[in-house]
């Protein structure tokens, strides 16, 4: 089938075909105006201005016209945990009354509370729940998504909340990754050694075998797992062909970057803590940092430092940490906007690290990312606005019109 969009304003294209930008790259934005957008059987096939069109057409079998709003490519979200149980507001309000997030993880909340609300739901009922913030995320323009578990911390429940993970995939048009987050904390009546050896010994090994994970993630940080647990855990998961993703620095300068950078990692995220060894480690490596805004904006603790980053030459990335303790939203324009006023990021570099860069964070960005001939028709259409600067600028203005997944409108 041959879909064409005419009358967008501006298409934010992809004429370069890189699969990550780095340092002074990240400014740079490709914008075709009064521009034409052809797909074909939900591939990009060309682009170009309105012009350039032949006046007999170009035989498209649909016909979308933009009505003069932009064009730009599905944000990609490289780091959730959308799949889990219930709510935790009463840790919001516990937060307010000056709890750190460290407290309330000692008082058995946090990430184990979670644990414990999610041992209860049968896993059509996790699913049920968990396709409301897929479908809430798709409208707000994502088409990519990466979704961890780690709300489970023991075998029966973190393939449990895979196999959801998978049911998701099956259901929905998004691209959708799967990242094996076991080691998000120690599981209730476990020592951390006993709970290691859970991992690496039954864990691992049953999710290989039903292939249920690209990726196998660690909480490698203060009060949390040590570079020592970490590296073990992502040796186990290597065999069984699952690459890292880690979390490190959101509470103290951990050690988790250089143990990301050593063992190949795809992203390192949080950073909150970077060092600015950390982030000469991480320039000249296959890791992309990734930047969560969110959470620092809920949780009221300090940026990662993107802008250093980025003057330093480095590629980043920015996720929306979409979970229920530390960042319940999946609103990617409002992280981009939160990247631009928070952690000093140019709207271009910030939406780019929300497309292609992210797109990379996931392992996916050959395809998605951005529009260019041959990659999946992932994009949205916005309603009139000025300037692509107005994105992030108005924060929590609804600009998206429409929402287009493999060249089908969702």
């Amino acid at each position: 089938m041959r879909l064409i969009v005419i009358n967008i304003a501006a298409l934010v294209c992809d004429r370069c075909g890189k699969l990550r930008l780095q340092g002074r790259e990240m400014s740079h934005i490709d914008v075709i105006e009064d521009a034409y957008l052809l797909v074909k059987d939900g591939v990009v096939s060309s682009f170009g201005k309105m012009d350039e069109l032949s006046s007999t057409g170009i035989g498209a079998d649909v016909t979308v016209d933009a009505h003069w709003g932009m064009v730009l490519p599905s944000w990609c979200d490289p780091h959730t945990h959308i799949v889990y149980a219930g709510s935790r507001e009463g840790e919001f309000v516990d937060k307010i009354r000056g709890l750190s997030y460290a407290e309330i993880a000692r008082r058995g909340g946090g990430i184990l509370n979670s644990a414990d609300l999610l041992h209860t739901l049968t896993e059509q009922e996790l699913y049920e729940q968990s396709m409301h913030r897929v479908h809430e995320i798709m409208d707000k323009g994502t088409g990519c998504v990466e979704i961890k578990s780690g709300y489970g911390l023991n075998t029966a429940d973190e393939l449990k909340m895979l196999r959801v993970i998978r049911r998701i995939k099956e259901s929905v048009p998004m691209h959708i990754t799967a990242t094996f987050l076991g080691a998000h904390a120690v599981g209730r009546g476990y020592t951390k050694p006993q709970y290691v050896d859970l991992l690496v010994n039954e864990m691992i090994p049953e999710v290989g075998r039903e292939h249920l994970a690209e990726f196998i993630d660690v909480f490698c940080d203060e009060g949390f797992f040590t570079p020592d647990d970490t590296a073990r855990i992502l040796e186990a998961g290597a065999k069984w062909g699952m690459r890292p993703k880690i979390h490190a620095d959101e509470l103290a300068a951990s050690g988790g970057v250089e143990v990301a950078v050593t063992h190949g990692a795809l992203s390192v995220d949080h950073l909150e803590r970077i060092t600015d060894a950390e982030i000469d480690m991480l320039k000249n490596s296959d890791t992309m940092p990734t930047g969560l805004p969110g959470t620092s904006f809920f949780l009221n603790m300090p940026y990662a430092p993107l802008r250093k980053m980025v003057d330093a030459g480095c590629a980043v990335a920015i996720a929306s940490d979409y979970n229920p303790g530390s960042t319940p939203s999946g609103d990617m324009k409002f992280a981009v906007s939160l990247a631009c006023i928070k952690m000093r990021l140019l709207p271009s570099e910030a939406i780019n690290a929300a497309t292609i860069n992210a797109a990379y964070a996931m392992g996916c960005s050959c395809d998605y990312g951005s529009l260019a001939p041959g990659k999946r028709a992932n994009f949205f259409i916005t309603h009139p606005i000025p300037s692509i600067d107005f994105l992030p600028y108005a924060y929590t203005s609804p600009v998206i019109d429409r929402v287009y997944l493999s060249g089908k409108e969702v």
